[in-house]
């Protein structure tokens, strides 16, 4: 057992000073001054916030892209630059390469990640389509894979593999009724490039079915102006709209620029967006690329799942932006896309012992993942299989 003692705790709502008790991999209470036996590790969370664990729900866990030939190949993430990042779940996915890279590659490291200490969803599926599965069905892949909660697919981009508006709709019915089958959320992530159609398709679809709107998740959502509009006009009709973060360190071209975030959440107030409806991820381990105008490959790079952490902390620090409010962009919201709230995403008894303890700078001090102590005084105390310290 572990207690941390008299922390301010955020669920994200601030709950006041409070001692938080984990038993195994779950909160088992949360209160004032808690009273308990001897046998309990005790942190002094005095000074620091206590935070749900974010949730990074797109993620290259097993590296992603490699559109400059062999050589460019992302590599797979560690499980230390998670941890580092703050993030106790992940979705994994795949990205344009489904030639080299594979589901079955993709569940086998989501469930290493789960062995080695964090927990971990995946999606069938990539840019392309039909798409890849391991069954053959991604119906059946939802059903039968524990790790698989949907499916992948591009949609607005030069990459994409230009489906019809019928075939989105068959798309979505199966994972629609696999995730109903199942009991998993059964949605589509929509990666969207900067393509003139923008949601037009995903649009279409709503109106041509009777499809919920939460099926469909776009990604990437702030690649454009035209398509930011887009997607506030998708979250205004219920559905979740997914924001890649900014690389505060270097802003890739192609993205609306330094302190984009600040303004895209600005303006999603002034038209009146429903907040809840927003999420942010990483893209991690994905690359990154520019092209010319004739389609030549100009740059490429990784890009690092510590943006996620990076994110919260610049809309707080240098953007006045509500604490409880960012949050909610990485735990809460998350959690409630993915249909995980309130096991994910919260700190409440009963909810999986996932929580972050940040300095009054919003430093990462301490992680927990699963009721396990990660990082303690701002050192990693658990490696993946293969790391060194």
């Amino acid at each position: 057992m572990i207690i941390i003692r008299q922390a301010d705790v955020y669920n994200p709502e601030y709950l006041g000073k409070k001692d938080v008790l984990i038993c195994g991999e779950s909160i088992e209470a949360v209160g004032d001054h808690l009273e308990i036996g001897c046998g309990c590790q005790e942190i002094d969370g005095r000074g620091c916030l206590l935070v749900p664990g974010l949730i990074d729900q797109h993620e290259h866990i097993i590296g992603g892209g490699g559109e400059g030939s062999f050589r460019t190949r992302s590599p797979e993430i560690q499980l230390s630059s998670l941890i580092e990042a703050g993030i106790t779940t992940v979705l994994g996915l795949l990205g344009t390469d489904d030639m080299t890279r594979s589901v079955e590659n993709l569940v086998a490291k989501a469930k290493a990640l789960k062995e080695e200490g964090i927990s971990a969803y995946a999606l069938c599926g990539a840019y392309g389509y039909p798409s890849p599965t391991i069954t053959g069905s991604v119906k059946k892949d939802i059903v039968f894979v524990d790790e698989i909660v949907g499916v992948k697919l591009a949609l607005s981009d030069h990459r994409a593999p230009n489906i019809s508006t019928e075939e989105l709709i068959r798309l979505a019915s199966d994972v629609r009724t696999a995730g109903m089958v199942s009991g998993k959320p059964g949605i589509i992530v929509a990666h969207m490039g900067s393509g003139f159609r923008r949601l037009e398709q995903i649009f279409d679809a709503l109106r041509r079915s009777d499809i919920p709107v939460k099926t469909f998740h776009p990604t990437h959502m702030s690649r454009t102006e035209e398509l930011l509009e887009d997607g506030f006009r998708f979250a205004k009709m219920g559905g979740y709209v997914d924001i890649t973060c900014e690389d505060i360190q270097r802003i890739p071209e192609g993205k609306l620029g330094t302190g984009a975030m600040l303004r895209l959440l600005d303006k999603a107030r002034q038209e009146g967006v429903p907040m809840d409806r927003l999420t942010f991820s990483s893209d991690g381990q994905g690359s990154w690329s520019s092209y010319d105008e004739y389609g030549h490959l100009k740059e490429i790079g990784v890009t690092d799942v510590g943006n996620l952490f990076r994110q919260f902390r610049h809309l707080v620090l240098e953007g006045a932006v509500d604490l409880t409010q960012a949050l909610s962009f990485f735990t809460s919201n998350v959690a409630k896309a993915l249909e995980i709230y309130p096991k994910k995403g919260c700190i409440a008894r009963g909810a999986d012992a996932d929580v972050l303890l940040l300095r009054p700078d919003l430093a990462l001090d301490t992680v927990i993942a699963r009721g396990a102590i990660m990082m303690r005084d701002g050192n990693v105390l658990k490696r993946g299989t293969y790391e060194h310290d």
